[in-house]
């Protein structure tokens, strides 16, 4: 691996249809934002010969409109899938964005790929979101590897890189993280900076110089073996110590000179069953350039040492009634089992939807059997329909390469499914399958909005449909009690994101409102009212008079009504009308317009006429008779209350403790958890933490998650409750 002569592909650029499982590789980029990933994946296309005749990859993915909000974003928003072909392999490079906003994209891209690699800048390090998403993949299995870019930093420095990559990634093994290449130094300038122009390989121990453009192969002179000699060892003994030759080791030690193909071999399997990470360097090509420092050698480690789809265990499959269905890894002939990981639109062809096919095999212009989960709490719902497929392409820049198939671990992009949602399994007509779901984040900002005029808002339904169904990681919700229409996201990047998208893709212009709360309302203590309706102007009167009790009950009790009428004075057949009128007056709230709850009513009294009274009469003096009742008695408002649950580093527990504090939370405990963090619980009111998914970020510097759930109602400090009132009272 990266000791061959330098590998030239046969029909240069052009992404075909794999004919078999085993000549395609997945691998999905991962990496802080401006790690490099975009960058990383250009100089690869490039070395690939996937250019355009600029000598430039254009932007990857299935969607034009994306490089405004990219370009105003100045960061990747989205995944997208570069394939390229080398050495005979097709090779489907999915970049992720980033930023943590986008966090769904990047675990879209680790559902599609059977590897990954994971970018980190030399000049900046390893952020604890990356190293976040590393315990991920290893909870799974999934193979890895590490990409050090930005080395023509003058801050660059690989070897004290590698072994922070060692302690952040290799926390159970620091040995199975380490170099399989060193940079070669060009003398330094008059700044003091040594550039890096090529590579010498610690196995082959041969040297690769890329400073003409073109990689070139070489002997290393005698000054130059001493340097590799301690770093080599150590790569030998780390490759042995995961060999599955138990003999290996005591050869080793024993003083055999391993050949360096066994040791290539035992590199190659180390790295693809996830037990042996390798550390390269690459960096982009200088211009006019053909290869860019480093992209060969991953080029070969990831057709050689990165697992085939054949070697990675499916996710569950059942039938749309929830009976298991075994299937066979990755088979082209098997049943057709695909999975939308991207939704997508074109200003052209409409829809687009990037599909990892699992098993069988997919063909353009059939008709298949679209699966949903359903998401109700994101405003989805199931769906089983029956769509036809359109054409099948591959992206290659802003252009889509016509495909004639797609096999069984194959990515293609699959045109016209209009009713397909990210997330969604295909399947085959008559043998209807659904996949189980990935695992995605809860949005945690809420994004209260409304039509901005009255043509938007005969089109915002159907746009936020619409951008649900291509971001699972959005939420959206219709409040009954603030009837506010909320759009939860990941964070800002990702609401501006959304409103862009609204707005360039569906023609909607919103605006933002403030995002209110659901409040309620309870009496403080015991209270009296007497509703009386009496109305005798003509025609045919209205008679109803009832007196009432309301005494507070303990939280979550609702409103109870009782019957205490003696002697007829409420005919029997207008309480029920009584009751009717207080709980309509409850729902609409006593004081500050939330509400009512936690109450027993007891109708106590009351008088009737013979020929005036009716059912409406006695509603309306029933909610006459809790208004007065409120109108001389102490009401809360109760806030909702929310647990909420923080994992984050220990260096951060104390700063998270006393923000949460802050929000007038009570921290109900902490534990400790693996990695060097800290699960901590607190009962917070939800008024408090509207945009803790953005606070939190900023305080924890990226490292903390969060989730939280509905507790219960609960009484408000008086002071911030007359603040409600007060904003309520001038509305």
């Amino acid at each position: 691996m990266g000791d061959k002569a330098n590998a030239h592909p046969g029909a240069a650029g052009r992404a075909t249809a794999a004919d078999h499982p085993a000549s395609v590789r997945n691998v999905v980029l991962v990496g802080h934002s401006g790690s490099g990933k975009t960058t990383l994946v250009e100089a690869l296309a490039l070395t690939a010969g996937a250019v355009n005749r600029a000598g430039r990859v254009e932007d990857g993915g299935t969607v034009s409109d994306y490089d405004e909000i990219e370009h105003r974003q100045q960061r990747s928003v989205q995944l997208s899938l570069v394939p390229v072909d080398w050495d005979g392999y097709k090779v489907n490079l999915l970049d992720t964005p980033g930023y943590a906003d986008f966090v769904g994209e990047l675990r879209a891209g680790l559902r599609a790929a059977d590897a990954a690699l994971f970018v980190v800048s030399a000049s900046d390090g390893v952020d604890g979101s990356t190293r976040m998403v590393w315990e991920e993949c290893a909870a799974v299995g999934m193979p890895r590897a590490i990409v050090i870019t930005h080395l023509e930093s003058a801050r660059a420095d690989f070897e004290s890189m590698t072994r922070n990559c060692a302690e952040a990634f290799g926390a159970d093994d620091p040995d199975a993280v380490l170099p399989l290449y060193l940079p070669l130094h060009r003398a330094p300038g008059p700044d003091g900076h040594a550039p890096v122009t090529g590579l010498v390989g610690l196995l082959s121990q041969k040297l690769f110089d890329y400073a003409s453009g073109e990689r070139k192969e070489s002997e290393p002179g005698p000054d130059q073996v001493p340097g590799i000699e301690e770093a080599r060892n150590r790569l030998i003994e780390g490759i042995i110590s995961e060999s599955e030759d138990e003999t290996l080791m005591d050869r080793y030690l024993g003083g055999e000179d391993i050949d360096v193909k066994t040791l290539i071999a035992d590199l190659e399997r180390a790295v693809a069953r996830g037990v042996f990470f390798p550390v390269l360097a690459a960096a982009p090509a200088a211009e006019g350039a053909r290869q860019g420092l480093g992209t060969v050698e991953l080029l070969e480690l990831i057709t050689r040492g990165f697992p085939t789809p054949l070697e990675r265990e499916a996710p569950g499959v059942t039938t749309v009634d929830g009976r298991a269905r075994e299937l066979k890894p990755c088979d082209p002939n098997g049943p057709l089992v695909a999975e939308v990981v991207k939704t997508a639109s074109d200003p052209y062809v409409g829809r687009v939807s990037l599909v990892r096919v699992f098993s069988g095999t997919l063909r353009p212009d059939e008709t298949i059997h679209v699966s949903g989960h359903g998401l109700a709490d994101r405003g989805h719902e199931d769906h089983d329909v029956d769509e036809r497929v359109g054409a099948l392409s591959a992206p290659f820049g802003k252009q889509q390469r016509a495909l004639t198939h797609c096999i069984a671990g194959d990515l293609a992009c699959v045109a016209k499914l209009g009713r397909a949602e990210t997330g969604d399994t295909l399947s085959a007509k008559d043998d209807p399958l659904l996949m189980e779901p990935w695992e995605m984040p809860d949005p945690l900002l809420p994004l209260a909005i409304q039509a901005h005029s009255k043509a938007d808002e005969d089109k915002l339904s159907q746009g936020l449909s619409r951008l649900v169904a291509e971001d699972p990681t959005m939420r959206l919700e219709q409040n009954q009690d603030t009837h506010q229409v909320v759009l939860w996201c990941l964070g800002e990047a990702h609401a501006d994101v959304a409103l862009e998208r609204l707005r360039s893709r569906y023609g909607v212009q919103v605006d933002l409102v403030p995002h209110k709360v659901s409040l309620r309302e309870t009496f403080a203590a015991k209270a009296q009212g007497r509703g009386r309706h009496v109305k005798q102007s003509g025609g045919h009167g209205q008679f109803a008079i009832c007196e009432i009790e309301v005494e507070p009950l303990p939280g979550g009790t609702g409103i109870e009504f009782v019957d205490k009428v003696i002697g007829g004075a409420v005919p029997r057949q207008f309480i029920p009308s009584v009751e009717k009128g207080v709980r309509a007056q409850a729902a609409k709230g006593v004081a500050a317009g939330h509400p009512l709850l936690d109450v027993r009513i007891t109708l106590l009294d009351g008088k009737a006429h013979s020929v005036d009274s009716s059912d409406a009469a006695f509603q309306t003096a029933g909610a006459l008779a809790l208004r007065e009742a409120a109108a001389d008695a102490q009401i809360h408002l109760l806030e909702p209350v929310a647990e909420v649950s923080v994992l984050v580093g220990d260096d951060y527990v104390g700063a998270v403790m006393s923000d949460l504090s802050g929000r007038r939370g009570r921290v109900l405990g902490t534990e400790q958890t693996t990695g060097g963090r800290t699960l901590i619980r607190a009962e917070v009111p939800e008024i408090e933490i509207g945009r803790y998914a953005v606070d939190l970020r900023s305080l924890s510097h990226g490292t903390a998650r969060f989730n939280r759930a509905y507790v219960r109602h609960e009484p408000m400090p008086p002071q911030i409750a007359e603040r409600i009132r007060e904003v309520a009272g001038d509305a």
